[in-house]
């Protein structure tokens, strides 16, 4: 059973954000962190310093920076770093089946000249089957504070394969002790392709409103009943998911989202997903689910 939180870095301020985010988690949690550079020299290269020597020791230097920084904000915290010379994806894969949570940062330029950050991390959520948290915000003076705010989930139906999404988006609101903001999002079909009865049966039923509220009951139910101390409210909203998810994640420390993994040969995210990862403010699970 893995027993660590794993932060990617890089040497940019977004991975050194990555890095606050995982240590005040693996503080939370009472686990391990460990501190990980994927590094690739090319003396070709423009972001290389032109001297394997010189930029491992630069390398090593962001690590033992970025181990100072999180130890004096959790003294009391395991961390440990290693560098690992590799494909930054295939190691980042690795390093996500290893781990509880693997946390990156979003943007920024590594060590492959023209190979963005946010590229990598984009292949990586393709091809890892372990939740990966996506974190934005910049903090290079000091560590942030613990976030604040509620855990906001993307909640797609009542189908079993979307329980991982579930489970891990009510841990982390039980963990953190704050409410969860489960959002669920329709569409009103073109009503040219309902047929008379169809529509009749929606208003005996009072509208389609209703049978979306219980789609989202439904598909709460079980989560609700495992974490009973967790504060839900339920938020349905008509229009493009990806709108709808970001216009109740304003103000909130997490959303949570989830990634298809049935389709074989497919790695996608999704569109809410990606919307998700590029617009919102907070840190972003991506978790993955059948």
């Amino acid at each position: 059973m893995p027993v660590t939180i794993t932060a990617g870095l890089d040497g940019t301020d977004h991975s050194l954000a990555a890095a606050d985010w995982a240590a005040h988690e693996a503080a939370r949690r009472g686990t391990a962190l460990r501190l990980v550079y994927a590094w690739v020299w090319g003396p070709g290269d423009t972001a290389s310093v032109g001297d394997r020597d010189a930029e491992e020791r630069m390398v090593r230097a962001v690590l033992s920076d970025a181990r100072s920084r999180v130890a004096a904000a959790h003294p009391a915290l395991d961390v440990s770093t290693e560098v690992v010379v590799g494909d930054p994806v295939s190691v980042l894969v690795d390093e996500a089946a290893r781990a509880q949570t693997l946390v990156l940062g979003s943007r920024g330029y590594g060590t492959l000249a023209g190979y963005l950050v946010g590229s990598v991390s984009l292949h990586v959520l393709r091809r890892t089957a372990r939740p990966v948290v996506m974190v934005r915000e910049t903090q290079p003076a000091a560590p942030a504070p613990l976030p604040s705010g509620e855990v906001v989930v993307g909640v797609q139906g009542a189908e079993a394969a979307g329980g991982p999404v579930l489970d891990f988006a009510f841990a982390a609101a039980a963990e953190r002790d704050v409410p969860l903001r489960a959002v669920y999002a329709w569409e009103v079909p073109p009503v040219l392709i309902w047929s008379p009865g169809s529509m009749w049966v929606a208003e005996r039923q009072g509208g389609l409103e209703p049978v979306h509220r219980q789609i989202l009951s439904d598909a709460l139910a079980p989560w609700r009943e495992k974490y009973p101390r967790v504060e839900v409210a339920e938020h349905l909203g008509t229009g493009p998911a990806s709108e709808v998810l970001l216009s109740r994640a304003e103000g909130a420390q997490l959303l949570v989202v989830g990634r298809r993994t049935h389709e074989p040969g497919v790695r996608r995210l999704g569109s809410v997903t990606h919307a998700a990862l590029h617009h919102a403010r907070c840190a972003v699970a991506v978790v993955p689910h059948a």
